[in-house]
């Protein structure tokens, strides 16, 4: 049931929920009132219309979260495939790059201190320009610096390349998570999160199911099965990552709203479809009116964060469950070979791949059961 369109539903302010109530007659965002765009008043709309509106904007998100999700998680793993690939023939890659058990662990750990280092600067360079451009950019620079990956040949270039890919993934995971933010209540975004990172699970069973495929390609036009490896996942990555840029929407904008002028070196940049458009993004708007009056961040906001002591237990549970999986990934399959000697490399890469199918059928369970246990209090999913 809807208000009546001249009036304005009060909002009650909940002690930690701030101000969610922005002037009906004055949006935020519009610091000249004479030149303000009036803010249309609150209505109610049926769960179900709502609901609506979220699928729609479902069916546009994930699929591209999810697909570049998976050929992300491919390209940073399936270094820890190429150990085992044709190691009977020498094909592997310790063998074709004259590795030391210290050049790869090296290699493999670059990754993780490049990532750290520039996670947090990509994050707010993301969140000043154009989330959707920057997304696309970071699944483009994973592709390119993948593909490259079939070129090496040596320790050197393995570890700088590694580097690199961990210097250009760098926000990806918690961008994608700020991406969600600007369409979806906290509430929200649990199950939406869970969806898309079964793509990790999904992919890591791929990687070891294809890789079969990929020594059966060894030493066809002179170059072994893990290179073909590199550069097909590399070269599909680079594809998708330039179709995000018509895919993924830009930030949604207040009924009324037109967006600024592009500076310009966003001007070349092709313009998306809005996600919302008519009534749906009306409903949207009132559902989730903290996102399109959000205020910028400052330093002392990024101080508040780190300084916030329920953070840090988080931080070192993750810790722990991503060091496991992360050592699963680049580690199982040299575990299933130490095990056997006698597997072949098709034999360990069948028997890594069923690890991640019990994993990916199971990890969604958590974020399904927490989103339904969230409760609401402030009214838009803070």
């Amino acid at each position: 049931m809807a208000h009546d369109p001249g009036t304005v539903r009060p909002q009650p302010q909940l002690e930690g929920c701030g101000d969610i109530s922005p002037s009906p007659n004055i949006n935020p965002k519009d610091k000249d009132p004479e030149h303000a765009v009036p803010a249309p008043p609150i209505e109610d709309y049926p769960l179900s219309r709502i609901e609506q509106v979220y699928r729609r904007l479902d069916a546009r998100i994930l699929p591209a979260f999810w697909t570049l999700y998976f050929l992300a998680s491919a390209i940073r793993s399936n270094i820890g495939i190429a150990q085992t690939m044709n190691r009977s023939d020498a094909h592997d890659l310790a063998s074709v790059l004259h590795l030391s058990p210290r050049d790869t662990s090296t290699a493999l750990a670059l990754f993780y201190v490049s990532y750290v280092l520039f996670d947090l600067p990509s994050n707010l360079a993301m969140s000043a320009l154009s989330p959707r451009a920057w997304m696309a950019r970071i699944v483009i620079a994973v592709g390119v610096v993948g593909t490259c990956f079939a070129a090496v040949e040596q320790a050197w270039s393995l570890k700088l390349l590694r580097f690199l890919l961990g210097m250009v993934t760098a926000g990806m995971w918690p961008g994608m998570a700020y991406y969600l933010t600007l369409f979806y209540p906290p509430s929200r975004t649990g199950k939406r999160i869970g969806m898309y990172y079964t793509a990790a699970q999904v992919s890591a069973a791929v990687v070891g199911l294809v890789s079969a495929g990929f020594q059966k390609m060894d030493g066809v036009r002179g170059i072994v099965g893990f290179r073909w490896m590199f550069l097909v996942y590399g070269v599909v990555t680079i594809a998708v990552g330039v179709s995000l840029l018509w895919w993924l929407p830009e930030r949604p904008l207040a009924p009324g709203e037109k967006r600024e002028e592009r500076r310009w070196w966003l001007r070349w940049l092709p313009r998306s479809p809005e996600a919302l458009r008519g009534e749906d993004a009306v409903v949207h708007y009132h559902d989730l009116r903290r996102v399109y009056h959000a205020r910028r961040w400052t330093l002392r906001d990024l101080e508040l964060v780190l300084m916030d002591w329920r953070l840090w237990p988080l931080v070192l549970m993750y810790f722990g469950v991503v060091g496991v999986g992360i050592g699963t990934q680049l580690y199982g399959n040299v575990i299933i070979s130490a095990i056997n000697p006698n597997f072949t490399g098709i034999e360990i890469s069948l028997l890594f791949a069923p690890i991640w199918m019990v994993r990916a059928f199971f990890f969604p369970l958590s974020p399904f059961s927490s989103s339904s246990l969230v409760t609401n209090p402030c009214g838009d999913g803070w």
